[in-house]
């Protein structure tokens, strides 16, 4: 049997200024280290290639987003570098994101867990279904949304960051997150949700590409020592995930899976 953690695809489809960056993972679209890189590098490459004006980000399947981290990797880790080393895979999406002059429409079909939730937050503009609920479990299993944590709280704020931090077992309706501002927009279905995203895409890769580029470098003043910040936070959760609480949290977790 192939090993979880080397499983996963990243594809793009470009299209009429439009490249469709699409992820997938057996276990609930969650995400290993070696399948991060592949989709932080994905969007940095993107985001160079002239012929796109636009991007959209989605993954695979049709219920769940995002499950965040790989359970099967987190047990896996057993010292501080290969700890801060995975936890920076998130870091280095987040920051693909931010740097990437490219605005980013996010498409999320379904539940957001965790990393799910920070890639959420890390596009531009997001599209969710009424499905999408969101959910930063970290603390649940012993460690805390660190690295997560920047695009979250830019995006909902700190109050609504924090209780979705502090209550880290409940689930926060899609409608909720509309009101906090990490959706734009909920549908009734994803076919609703698609011809939205569609309509947005077309009529950016027809508006004026440095306009946009210039419009996302104002988005995210403010944010330029992220690459030190998500860095430092990376090291917090690497050391975390080594602790006996967390190995027994993590991997209760995963025999209920």
């Amino acid at each position: 049997m192939e090993n979880k953690t080397e499983q996963g695809t990243v594809t793009v489809d470009i299209e009429n200024k439009i490249a469709t960056i699409e992820f997938f993972h057996p276990s609930h679209n969650s995400l290993p280290g070696k399948l991060l890189a592949k989709l932080a590098n994905t969007i940095t490459e993107v985001g160079q290639n002239d012929e796109v004006v636009v991007i959209i980000l989605k993954s695979a399947g049709e219920r769940t987003f995002c499950a965040g981290a790989s359970f099967d990797e987190l047990i896996s880790i057993k010292d501080l570098e290969t700890g801060h080393q995975f936890f920076m895979g998130f870091a280095n999406v987040i920051n693909a994101c931010r740097k990437c002059p490219k605005v980013i429409i996010g498409r999320v079909q379904g539940k957001a867990v965790g990393g799910g939730v920070g890639i959420a937050s890390a596009v531009d503009y997001c599209y969710a279904t009424r499905y999408a609920a969101v959910k930063l479990s970290e603390l649940a299993i012993g460690i805390g949304p660190f690295v997560v944590g920047p695009a979250v709280e830019r995006k909902v704020g700190t109050s609504a960051f924090s209780q979705m931090a502090i209550n880290a077992t409940a689930w926060y309706s899609p409608d909720w997150a509309q009101q906090k501002g990490l959706f734009a927009d909920v549908a009734e279905t994803a076919e609703e949700m698609d011809t939205k995203i569609m309509l947005l895409a077309t009529t950016l890769a027809k508006s004026n590409p440095e306009a946009q580029t210039l419009l996302k470098k104002v988005f995210w003043e403010g944010t330029e020592h992220w690459d030190t910040l998500l860095a430092e936070r990376a090291s917090m959760s690497g050391k975390l995930v080594l602790s006996d609480f967390t190995v027994k949290a993590i991997n209760s977790f995963k025999a209920k899976a």
